[in-house]
């Protein structure tokens, strides 16, 4: 069984700015589905009136500073 769910596209100010209608089996599958919009922002996930995950945009990722990995010897 399937449900509906829908992807927002959330600009810098907060309000969103697209939305994408899809229909997925789970949360998870919804999740993996609304990542592929993260390209081009950051995403809130809904089910109907239930907020599933805030999905940051693959830009921001990608800003983000490594962290040095502490090796022993």
């Amino acid at each position: 069984m399937t449900q509906q769910y829908r992807a927002y596209l959330v600009g810098e100010n907060g309000v969103f700015r697209s939305a994408e209608a899809f229909e997925a089996s789970s949360d998870s599958s919804a999740l993996a589905f609304a990542k592929q919009f993260t390209r081009l922002g950051k995403v809130e996930v809904w089910q109907l009136g239930r907020k599933i995950a805030v999905l940051e945009s693959e830009q921001s990722r990608l800003l983000e500073p490594t962290r040095p990995t502490l090796t022993r010897q």
